[in-house]
């Protein structure tokens, strides 16, 4: 059986060789091997997949990696086959919600999408065509307070892994964010950092850009700015209108946000500060 094992923890001579021996000690055979320095904190970061002849990890294995690495090492275990749980927030727009939706029914995410939750009736047709429940939390009418109360306790009813925000078109307060750290992700239509908020292909127009992209990111306590997961770009001249250059944006944000929500399900990102480290 696959595992997975997740390390990260203060960089220092022999970390790879100290990790290798103990799997080889304890009969493990090392499949895959990714690893990386962050030069400026001397922070290490390795990713492991490695197989195990029986069913459970043997129990020694955490012990003699604590005592192999430094004191303050964050070492994790994972099982790669294991769907992660995920809940879906989404307002009015349907093309990335449609891609997770149709790559979620064929087997093509490591999760199990439980729900998607919307501030609008608009996508409850489409959401129920999947067999996936559709909650419709209106906003209208109510302090946003009252209304992320709403949502954050039929989150917590899920208690989901991940949560997706696929065009979901509200800003987000800290204390809704803060129970959700680096477990929050979002699309951002424009090549973060530039374009921040709202109606970023109106700034883009207007500032007549050569190209357009679309930013996946972990959510953070402030506006478009926690740490970018995945990106891309696609080129566009000075005869298309901010209209035009949305619809041609829909196709970007679409495949940047499944590509990133497959890293994260893998298991392919490290959060260091405001950065992301990816193993892809």
């Amino acid at each position: 059986m696959l595992h997975l094992l997740l390390i990260q923890c203060p960089d220092e001579r022999g970390l790879v060789y100290k990790v290798t021996g103990v799997l080889y000690g304890l009969g493990l055979n090392i499949v895959r091997n990714s690893e990386f320095v962050e030069r400026d904190d001397h922070v290490f970061f390795m990713r492991t997949e490695f197989e195990c002849a029986e069913a459970v990890v043997p129990a020694a294995l955490l012990p003699e990696l604590h005592a192999a690495l430094p004191p303050s090492a964050t070492i994790s275990l994972g099982n790669l086959h294991r769907p992660k749980e995920v809940v879906l927030l989404v307002t009015k727009e349907h093309h990335c919600l449609s891609e997770l939706l149709v790559r979620h029914a064929f087997g093509e995410l490591n999760a199990t999408i439980r729900a998607v939750i919307s501030n609008h009736e608009v996508l409850r047709e489409l959401t129920e065509k999947f067999n996936i429940p559709f909650h419709y939390l209106p906003h209208a009418g109510r302090s946003r307070e009252a209304h992320e109360a709403e949502v954050l306790a039929l989150l917590a009813s899920y208690q989901p892994e991940l949560v997706v925000l696929a065009k979901y078109m509200r800003i987000l307060s800290p204390e809704f964010v803060a129970p959700y750290a680096n477990r929050l992700i979002n699309i951002h239509h424009s090549f973060l950092p530039a374009f921040v908020g709202a109606s970023p292909y109106a700034q883009a127009y207007a500032r007549g850009v050569k190209i357009i992209g679309a930013t996946a990111h972990f959510v953070n306590e402030q506006l478009d700015q926690g740490p970018i997961i995945a990106q891309s770009v696609i080129p566009i001249d000075h005869t298309q209108s901010a209209h035009e250059m949305a619809q041609a944006g829909r196709d970007v944000e679409k495949i940047v946000l499944a590509r990133a929500l497959k890293l994260v399900l893998d298991e392919q990102v490290f959060v260091h500060r405001n950065k992301t480290i990816i193993f892809d």
